[in-house]
């Protein structure tokens, strides 16, 4: 039986490929065409439509790089077609990859209107269903280029990722421009079969099931005629029918399948190329939903909805159609899908604000769930964000990527370091790109850990990452499995539809705590250092922006500039999309950030700079601002005060020569030794005599590894890296540094390979801190550089910032869980603690770092190092990663406490700033903290222009605090809000008041968003 069994399925194999498919449009003529190539980006659709043609037939090549051509095809259906179904066939040269990583056209009727998208497996667009014979056909169809950049050798650097690099020889040629009759009879058949062929090869050898199938698909290939497949399909069918109807077993996985296309914001193409990813996808799933009754659509991403809206109304408003009727749905709620390690607070926030309320004011819809089916890892702080957004269940899939443990549960309680917990879905179909297939459904059943517990899983079905989208063929496959004797069965639904039906059968489930660390992609973390650098500049300028501009609306009445906020926090939250600020795209999105980052720069300054003059006043007297959330150097937390009304900062220091060379800096709070190396071998606090630095060790040492991971160069980094080290601890120059505000500061500089490095250790007097500035002259490839800290601190567990407080994280490997977080994320600082002594590290713009635990050398004790992940050297997708100048700030901290680490990492990233005004002038803060614990967030006016003021403040230090608020205005009343400035459901409404205070008590971590009113 078994030589039976695979006769019949080698058999099936080949007349589906030589018989049967090629039947499905059994008679073809051909199209004439006609090219015109636009000389250099995109053109608007009017101009292409009327920019004059070349002959162009198939077999002819087409297409530089990244170079976009319009086609128009013109042909006439024959007489002896009437009564039959036609469809225009063109194939711009594509090969068997997945749509969305090769050439791509949108299809356009003669008015300009688009018909559909082309793409691998989607090159057909239907003229008549039926044809009357005779109908003349002329479409055209803007054809974009886009190389092939991720191919079947996927690592290997190319210079195509950059359009002054790719070259111009011509990547395409015309496989196919046809008429052809569709015979929907034989393309059913091939559903059938298909649908069939690939349940019997899941099914168990032994079972009853398998075998009647395979029976049954061996008489429907015996009716059939393969000199006539048209002729017989129909007979052939008939003998699938029986199999085809037997119903699902009761107790059958259910898989609630969600049309989907995940389009990468930019990642293997530039940010102007997904405008027209996202317009050829939403058109082919828009006809789609015309066609299909039970078909449902989703869609995350409100930034591609607005591009759309922008730059092809007729298909957004397809799309506004098909939303208001329930079919298309907006997803996710959130700007973009984004990276969630690395954003700030705030921008994490504002990623639901701008989402959300794009998708109220455009659709009224509001979704209740965060759609992130690729992003890399999930911060610990993201619950809460979700929860305060006014959403309630999150789904992903990326998790299912790690390497080392697989995730215990696929619904479960995730609970963030708040403690708020969100409903939580992993698709065990471990894939975003669902295209029906068998094999896929039948490891979503098998894969499926909550198994008696629960019985339903999401399948988000359709081509993704470069788009496309669902096909009429996936969703053919879909009815069939409907409701299929050996097959889960699956239904079309709209994620909230699957999210109620799972959260009502497993309302119990598992709880995970914590992050959601993903064993992969860990060098996203470091990679492209210019990209990281610009968000986190862009993320404190806004801070400051608002908050100034506000102050400054209260005070003065300086005009609040709603609009250029707006966009500037939408431009900022596009890049965080999770290949652009992870550091995974072609060197054409970096380059293209970077230059967005020095206009946001550029934009913000001056909205800083005028509000903070209209504060400040007429005058020629030094008036110093203080943006961070934390008072200093006489300065209130968001106020500001005269130059000539600080004191000097108390002490003095000191630098004097070591007997061992090097430099001893001194200023009566630290006392730093630097040896000849320019290395730090002692740092002692001198309050309570404490050395930070471990016995025989140096902080501040720059490593060197290689970095040539098993995949994915720029996504990872590979535990083995850490074989191979070389200490940097060769010396050019080593020299005291001239510093003209009394500090003394030990200039290093260093060459290593092609590259160089410049430090500058400084100590400033008052100040219980080393502050570090790096700039590294970076030239070398596939290499890995870190700044190690080896500390005297012995802790089982260290703090990194996140999102609205921090995490622990284990120092030591007990398990294979905490050997695989070898590399992991902090905001402004990470935090090591014995009782009654810490020591933190902060940082203005790295996130990666490692944490190891040693063996002294002579066997008592333990070394903790942190090393700070400074810059990596991937070839892909861009070859010319990082390559050139970088600078980096950092600051050591000895006797460090959990507060001063975050008030230390505030102040490294929001310098203060100096504007001339007034001699008396004095700028009292609009909100102030009693309790330093209570951090403020942001300070800004209500976004509905009402005049309101919105104070979002949390507890960072992971305790209680009940503190008060104090206004500096007239204070008419005050409001607990939701992220959206909306009150707060649930009925906490009015906030208590004393007077112009706000009296507040914050759980640990808890976010609290307040809209005070003005008298």
């Amino acid at each position: 039986m078994h030589d039976d069994r695979s006769l019949v399925e080698s058999r099936l194999k080949r007349v589906l490929e030589e018989r049967i498919r090629p039947a499905v449009h059994p008679v073809s003529v051909p199209l004439t065409a006609g090219i015109w190539t636009a000389p250099g980006e995109p053109v608007p659709v009017a101009e292409g439509l009327a920019a004059p043609r070349t002959p162009i037939a198939a077999g002819e090549v087409w297409g530089a790089p990244w170079s976009t051509s319009w086609l128009t095809v013109t042909g006439t259906v024959p007489e002896e077609w009437a009564g039959r179904t036609v469809e225009a066939l063109i194939d711009l040269g594509f090969d068997a990859n997945m749509p969305g990583f090769q050439c791509e056209g949108l299809v356009y009727r003669p008015d300009g209107s688009p018909v559909k998208g082309l793409h691998p497996r989607n090159q057909w667009v239907r003229i008549a269903a039926p044809a009357a014979g005779g109908e003349e056909v002329l479409l055209h169809v803007e054809a974009a280029a886009n190389p092939v950049i991720l191919d079947y050798h996927p690592f290997l650097p190319t210079e195509l990722g950059e359009k002054e690099t790719a070259g111009d020889r011509p990547q395409y040629r015309l496989a196919r421009l046809d008429l052809a009759v569709f015979d929907e009879t034989v393309w059913e058949l091939v559903i059938d079969l298909e649908v069939l062929g690939e349940l019997m090869a899941e099914l168990p050898v032994e079972g009853a099931r398998r075998w009647d199938i395979l029976r049954a698909v061996e008489r429907a290939l015996d009716a059939l005629d393969l000199q006539d497949v048209g002729g017989t399909a129909a007979a052939a069918r008939a003998e699938l029918a029986g199999v085809l109807a037997s119903p699902a077993e009761p107790s059958a996985h259910r898989i609630s399948a969600v049309g989907h296309a995940h389009i990468d914001s930019a990642w293997l193409w530039p940010l102007r190329e997904t405008v027209r990813k996202v317009a050829r996808t939403t058109a082919n799933m828009t006809a789609l939903l015309e066609d299909q009754p039970d078909f449902v659509y989703t869609m995350s991403q409100a930034q591609q909805y607005a591009w759309i809206k922008e730059h092809r109304p007729e298909v957004y408003a397809r799309v506004k159609k098909a939303v208001a009727e329930g079919r298309f749905v907006p997803a996710g709620g959130m700007w973009v899908e984004s990276d969630t390690n690395m954003p700030s607070s705030e921008a994490m926030a504002r990623q639901f604000v701008h989402g959300k309320r794009f998708f109220l004011d455009e659709f009224g819809v509001e979704n209740h769930e965060a759609w992130l089916p690729d992003t890399f890892g999930f911060a610990g702080g993201l619950p809460q964000i979700i929860r305060q957004a006014g959403s309630k269940w999150l789904l992903t899939q990326k998790i299912s990527w790690s390497q080392v443990n697989s995730f215990p549960h696929h619904t479960f309680w995730w609970e963030g370091i708040d403690g708020t917990r969100i409903f939580t879905h992993f698709p065990p179909i471990d894939t975003y790109n669902c295209s029906m297939q068998g094999k896929e459904i039948a490891h979503a059943v098998r894969n499926f850990k909550d198994k008696g517990r629960a019985r339903h899983s999401l399948a988000p079905t359709g081509w993704g990452d470069g788009g496309g989208g669902t096909t009429r063929e996936m969703i053919a496959k879909a009815a069939r499995m409907r409701d299929l004797e050996g097959s889960a069965t699956v239904r079309w639904e709209r994620p909230a539809e699957f999210f109620a039906k799972a959260q009502a059968e497993y309302p119990e489930p598992p709880v995970w705590v914590g992050e959601l660390y993903l064993e992969l992609h860990r060098a996203t973390l470091t990679s492209q250092a210019r990209t990281k650098q610009g968000n986190r500049a862009s993320e404190n300028l806004l801070r400051e922006a608002e908050l100034w501009a506000a102050t400054a609306a209260v005070r003065s009445g300086f005009p609040y500039p709603y609009a250029e906020l707006d966009r500037i926090w939408k431009t900022v939250l596009l890049h965080q999309f999770h290949d652009i600020l992870p550091g995974s795209s072609i060197a054409w999105v970096h380059r293209e950030a970077e230059a967005t980052y020095a206009a946001v720069a550029e934009e913000l300054t001056v909205i800083v700079d005028r509000a903070q003059r209209a504060l400040a006043g007429e005058g020629d007297a030094e008036v110093v601002f203080n943006s961070a959330p934390h008072p200093r150097g006489g300065i209130p937390a968001g106020g500001a005060r005269p130059l000539s009304a600080l004191s000097a900062a108390p002490g003095r220091c000191t630098a004097a020569p070591h007997a061992d060379g090097g430099f001893v800096l001194d200023n009566g709070l630290l006392r730093v030794t630097v040896d000849a190396r320019g290395l730090v071998v002692s740092l002692v606090d001198l309050d309570t005599g404490r050395e930070t630095v471990a016995p025989g060790a140096a902080a501040n040492l720059l490593q060197l590894h290689p970095d040539f991971p098993n995949m994915w160069d720029a996504w990872d980094v590979d535990r083995f890296y850490r074989n191979t080290v070389t200490d940097l601890t060769g010396v050019d120059e080593l020299a005291l540094a001239e510093d003209a505000s009394g500090a003394v500061a030990v200039r290093v500089t260093r060459s290593f390979g092609s590259s160089t490095a410049v430090q500058t250790l400084t100590l400033r007097a008052g100040e219980k801190r080393l502050d570090l500035d790096t700039e590294v002259d970076w030239h070398e490839t596939e290499k890995f550089l870190k700044a190690a800290f080896p500390l005297d601190v012995h802790t089982d567990r260290y703090a990194a910032e996140t999102q609205f407080g921090h995490l622990h994280r284990p120092t030591h490997t007990n398990t294979s869980w905490e050997a695989a977080k070898f590399e992991a994320c902090n905001h402004r600082f990470v935090h090591f603690e014995e009782p009654g002594w810490g020591v933190a590290l902060v940082t203005a713009s790295t996130y990666g770092h490692d944490v190891t635990r040693t063996v002294r050398p002579e066997g008592h004790g333990t070394t903790t190092t942190v090393r700070a992940s400074l810059l990596r050297a991937p070839r892909f997708p861009d070859p010319h990663t990082d390559q050139g100048v970088h600078r980096f700030r950092h600051a050591l901290v000895p006797g460090a406490r959990i507060g001063d680490a975050v008030r230390e990492g505030h102040r490294i990233n929001q310098p203060e700033r100096q504007v001339r005004g007034g001699a008396a002038a004095e700028v009292a803060p609009l909100v102030s903290a009693a309790d330093e614990a209570v951090v403020v967030s942001a300070l800004k006016l209500a976004d509905d222009g009402s005049g309101d003021v919105v104070v979002r403040v949390y507890e960072s230090r992971g305790g209680r605090a009940r503190t008060r608020l104090t206004t500096g205005f007239p204070l008419a009343g005050a409001r607990v809000c939701d992220l959206l400035e909306r009150p707060w459901p649930g009925g906490e409404g009015e906030a208590e008041t004393d007077g112009d205070d706000v009296l507040i008590s914050l759980r640990p971590f808890q976010l609290l968003t307040l809209r005070l009113a003005r008298a």
